[in-house]
């Protein structure tokens, strides 16, 4: 049998791949810059818990529009040619990067000014994630499939965690060289985009009424239950333990280390990563994808347990490295799961739901991280956090056992995965 072709010596995934990654650095290179000045901006009148209640409400702002927008972008995702719809999205928060980017320079930027970019990167990205997702398996041929959804898995979880570091480290050397760096990204980012041909996806199933297609997402993920499993105890997890919306808090105030410091702590999930992405790039994961994805949770929140409690910046930097290679197991393990066990005509629609989950343990998580903060402190809320975290992973061992008996990503080779024949096709 003929090897599969690797995607990346197919020129359409090369430009979606750099697109991503480009794009996802940029894109929470420019959360963290926001973090940043909102905190900032935010006590020079007042306390600390008071503004990290308020660092927490910029989470929520983004967090509101995905939510309410996500059923219509699944359908969206399966329904319109995504390749646009990343290229709109793009180009929307480019602008938006900018527009900050020229108050920051101009001494003319304001909380209210801040809190509407949120809002608007919360829109483009509601569109964005379930398409960019759904994109990948329609540029290769369905043997190269798996490499493809893992190669695509870590430019998306890579992006994510070292960017913040990237405009950290920026933002310390100059708010104008962290935007423009963002804001180039961005430009990478849609004209990569542009350079990918016309390729194959389903065709909208305009006989069906849009709310009945919509469900269907929903009544996918609910029916099978390890992918299930795996996206909801990602959402509890990080919703719990997630503690980059503090970093700026730690940065300044316990650590005493600056926007410096704030970039070095965001690069440590950012190597840990990389490291991990970098080892699966060799060596994929072959065997009990399931117990090891549990344990990497575990290890995930361990990690971040002590972090909340050090006061040592070297032990901080290498607990955050160790929980960014922790997580990036977990998110390869998911996605992977997500990918090859979706019918390419529903993807769209079950990348939307994974992708509401995501923003609630992330961006729902920032508020919640800025809410427990401003109860407890932002040390007891990450103390918190991190033991709930363990006492949700060994509940979902429990309650969910598909997790450990899953030893491949191939569905047939899964044991007591629950049969979806009715559901793979409308």
């Amino acid at each position: 049998m003929d090897k599969p072709l690797h995607p990346f010596r197919i020129a359409n995934f090369r430009a979606y791949w750099l697109s991503r990654l480009s794009g996802t650095i940029a894109q929470t290179a420019l959360a963290i810059v926001i973090g940043w000045q909102v905190y900032g901006l935010a006590r020079q009148t007042m306390d600390v818990r008071d503004a990290a209640f308020l660092l927490g409400m910029i989470g929520a702002a983004q967090f509101v529009p995905l939510f309410l927008l996500t059923p219509i972008t699944g359908l969206v995702a399966d329904s319109v040619d995504r390749r646009w719809i990343v290229r709109a999205t793009t180009a929307l928060i480019m602008l938006v990067s900018a527009g900050l980017g020229f108050l920051t320079w101009a001494e003319a930027l304001t909380l209210p000014a801040l809190f509407c970019a949120a809002v608007l990167i919360g829109i483009a990205r509601a569109f964005t994630g379930p398409a960019y997702s759904a994109l990948a398996p329609n540029l290769v041929p369905r043997e190269s499939l798996p490499t493809a959804i893992a190669i695509s898995s870590i430019a998306w979880q890579v992006g994510s965690i070292a960017g913040p570091s990237v405009g950290g480290l920026l933002y310390a050397i100059h708010p104008d060289v962290a935007y423009a760096t963002v804001t180039g990204l961005f430009v990478v980012a849609l004209l990569t985009m542009l350079t990918i041909g016309p390729v194959p996806q389903p065709p909208a199933q305009k006989d069906r009424r849009p709310l009945v297609r919509i469900l269907e997402g929903f009544s996918y993920v609910r029916r099978n239950r390890l992918v299930l499993a795996a996206i909801t105890l990602d959402l509890f997890v990080v919703l719990l333990a997630g503690a980059t919306a503090l970093l700026p808090i730690y940065a300044r105030d316990i650590l005493h280390v600056g926007a410096q410091g704030l970039g070095l702590l965001a690069a440590g999930m950012g190597i840990g990563a990389a490291t991990t992405a970098i080892w699966f790039s060799f060596r994929p994961m072959k065997s009990n994808v399931g117990v090891k994805m549990l344990i990497a949770v575990i290890v995930f929140a361990v990690a971040i347990l002590t972090f909340g409690i050090s006061t040592s910046f070297p032990l901080s930097v290498a607990a955050l490295i160790v929980a960014g290679g922790a997580d990036m197991v977990s998110v390869y393990v998911r996605q992977s799961l997500i990918q090859l066990h979706t019918p390419d005509e529903m993807r769209g629609r079950v990348s939307a739901v994974s992708q509401l989950t995501i923003s609630a343990s992330n961006e729902l998580g920032e508020a919640e991280s800025g809410l427990l903060a401003s109860l407890l402190g932002p040390v007891g809320a990450v103390v918190a956090g991190g033991c709930a975290a363990i006492v949700v992973t060994l509940a979902w061992a429990r309650l969910f056992p598909e997790l450990k008996r899953a030893r491949t990503f191939d569905p047939p080779d899964m044991l007591q995965v629950e049969p979806q024949h009715g559901e793979a096709k409308p």
